[in-house]
């Protein structure tokens, strides 16, 4: 959005930020494409490795051990090339999302006020930041930890593990999403907290109920009964929840701020 420009004029500059970021996007996702065998072997795939740098380096101070090696397979004729082309697509997404929000930040940054503009900058800066430090968490932690366990769980000897690639890629995916969203807490209790709808008291008289149910998803996220394990994951949950404590307090008002201190 541009100062001094008509409805139309604003349409316009719209159309060719969106040019500008689909041929961005289609071009990443034709270079993720061709690189195929970086794409999977070096990254969608290697949580299935059993020498992935997590088990190894759980595997020396002696947290998991017995970690094999986990093969998938292909059960729907278009399968693969179809989860070819959306990892590509999703992969392409990720990649150029920091293109694509400056983009859209340099449309609305004419229509905000000076005193505005900081503050959005730095909401975009700590979105980002824990967007991708939670789905570096789930990439690198949660989500081999989950697939190891899952992978070589049995009920019985007879009845033999057959992972399919979509089940993977499907927890692989909704874990990585899920996991980028959970660490916007903070960002969640900064705008909660500066409306005044949250208030840092209450997140502190919440604080019991909140380690129970964050041992709770720790202990569904990976459910073994390694309690080492399960605190791995429940640590950086815990610290999220005590990081959104001290947003709030900081966020609010200051008499609000120094009643709760008493």
């Amino acid at each position: 959005m541009s100062e001094g420009k008509t409805f139309w004029g604003h349409l316009e500059v719209f159309r060719w930020l969106l040019i500008r970021c689909i041929v961005l996007v289609f071009g990443i996702a034709v270079a993720a494409f061709c690189y195929k065998d970086f794409v999977f072997e070096q990254l969608i795939l290697a949580p299935c490795n059993a020498d992935f740098i997590t088990y190894r380096l759980l595997g020396k101070i002696g947290l998991v051990a017995n970690v094999q090696q986990i093969d998938l397979i292909n059960i729907n004729l278009a399968s693969q090339l179809m989860t070819h082309l959306s990892i590509s697509f999703y992969l392409a997404l990720v990649v150029a999302f920091p293109y694509l929000i400056v983009e859209l930040w340099f449309f609305v940054k004419p229509a905000l006020y000076s005193n505005e503009r900081k503050p959005a900058v730095v909401a975009i800066l700590a979105f980002f930041f824990q967007f991708f430090l939670g789905m570096a968490l789930a990439y690198y932690l949660i989500f081999p930890l989950t697939f190891n366990f899952l992978g070589t769980y049995q009920v019985s000897a007879r009845v033999v593990n057959q992972i399919s690639l979509s089940s993977y890629i499907g927890t692989f995916l909704g874990l990585m999403f899920m996991m980028g969203l959970v660490f916007e807490m903070p960002i969640v209790a900064y705008f909660f907290a500066r409306i005044g709808v949250l208030k840092s008291s209450l997140l502190r008289r919440g604080r019991k109920v909140a380690v129970v149910l964050i041992l709770v998803a720790a202990a569904f996220i990976t459910p073994s009964t390694d309690v080492f394990t399960m605190c791995i994951v429940a640590l950086p949950l815990w610290l999220l929840y005590e990081f959104s404590i001290e947003v709030t307090r900081r966020t609010e008002p200051k008499e609000i701020s120094d009643l709760n201190d008493q």
